[in-house]
């Protein structure tokens, strides 16, 4: 009975012995990247990796900002973030967190970026030499909220020509949804692409109408957000052929 008590107690010391030498080495890879990322964004920012040096964002007309909302608070750390992309040359972003942080924090926010306004929802495309900023600020309730309106505008649309016709049977089809979401003035335009900001690798709610061709990036913790790591994914994204679906 000792025995086997003995021979127990050698089996759970090995499995800790085990999982503290696993726990190590995956510590120890995660370090060496966090090292690695850390120093080529320092020599992206400092210029000495030449590819980088020259962005195009033709290819960017308009980029999303997901930040998780607990880290949505930290307004400099987003401020800083909305200058370097304008210094890049980007002039249209659009600022998300689900519970509408960011939206709270909109005028501090203008305040602080220079050349910055608010983006006006229009027909017209997308100019990316207009001058100025434009900054568009949603959150998780602006999804609800146009998807309930732009639901009461198909059923009204759909009571109306039901009267005229007398045909019942008709079913909504993704372009009308389209369609119905910007008669209500919340159709916004497809960002090119979304950089997330937080721990979770998801849109954390970003509305999936506006995502069906945007190229989607988890970029970290904002608190350990690093220019250089910021060309860099423009840089991969201006790279990458897209191709598009009939």
């Amino acid at each position: 009975m000792t025995i086997k008590v003995e021979l127990q107690k050698i089996g759970i010391l090995g499995l800790q012995l085990i999982w503290i030498f696993l726990h190590f080495i995956v510590s120890s890879f995660y370090f060496v990247v966090s090292i690695a990322t850390t120093l080529e964004s320092y020599l992206i920012s400092c210029g000495f990796l030449r590819k980088y040096n020259h962005l195009d964002i033709n290819r960017v007309q308009y980029l999303a900002i997901v930040v998780e909302s607990d880290e949505a608070y930290n307004t400099l750390k987003i401020i800083e973030l909305l200058q370097w992309l304008e210094s890049m040359g980007i002039r249209s972003v659009c600022l998300y967190d689900a519970e509408g942080v960011l939206k709270q924090s909109k005028e501090i926010i203008l305040k602080k970026v220079k050349n910055a306004s608010v983006f006006q929802e229009t027909n017209e495309p997308l100019q990316l030499n207009c001058k100025g900023f434009t900054l568009e600020f949603i959150s998780a309730s602006d999804g609800k909220e146009a998807v309930a309106r732009a639901a009461s505008f198909l059923l009204k649309d759909k009571w109306r020509k039901t009267n005229m016709s007398g045909d019942s049977n008709q079913c909504f089809s993704e372009s009308q949804m389209t369609e119905a979401l910007k008669a209500v003035g919340c159709g916004g335009p497809d960002p090119d692409l979304i950089l997330v900001y937080g721990p979770s690798r998801c849109h954390l709610g970003f509305p999936a109408w506006r995502i069906r061709y945007t190229e989607i990036l988890h970029m970290g913790p904002l608190k350990s957000k690093k220019y250089g790591s910021l060309v860099k994914a423009i840089y991969k994204f201006t790279m990458v052929r897209q191709n598009y679906g009939k």
